[in-house]
């Protein structure tokens, strides 16, 4: 069964800093490009960043680029998003997704398999 996780969601106060973990499992992750996505309450879902299967190569939406990073241990079947730098604005629930396709995936169509969802909060 296909599976993914996501945990280390919480609430942080701005300027503050949290580490998003996606484990799959069912699946072999270096195969998929891995996406992350957020949504905010009456928004529309947001592609915030994907890390390719192929080559590593990484994709950031403009409002996070430079505070976020993705990395992928494929030993552990696991993603993870380092945040830091947090605004209020980037309060959601944040949805990782996995996409066969080859490069990065940045339309939330474009994933064949999605996690549950983990919330973010900044505030203060």
């Amino acid at each position: 069964q296909v599976q993914l996780v996501e945990s280390g969601g919480g609430l942080v106060q701005p300027g503050g800093s949290l580490r998003l973990s996606c484990a799959a499992s069912g699946f072999t992750l270096p195969y998929y490009a891995i996406g992350w996505f957020r949504q905010a309450p009456g928004k529309e879902r947001e592609g915030v960043s994907c890390i390719s299967s192929s080559d590593g190569s990484t994709y950031y939406a403009d409002s996070v680029k430079g505070r976020f990073t993705i990395s992928r241990d494929n030993a552990k079947n696991t993603v993870y998003l380092q945040m830091s730098s947090l605004k209020p604005e980037d309060t959601a629930v944040y949805y990782c997704a996995a996409s066969a396709k080859k490069g990065i995936a940045t339309m939330a169509y474009e994933y064949d398999y999605w996690g549950q969802g983990t919330q973010v909060t900044v505030s203060s």
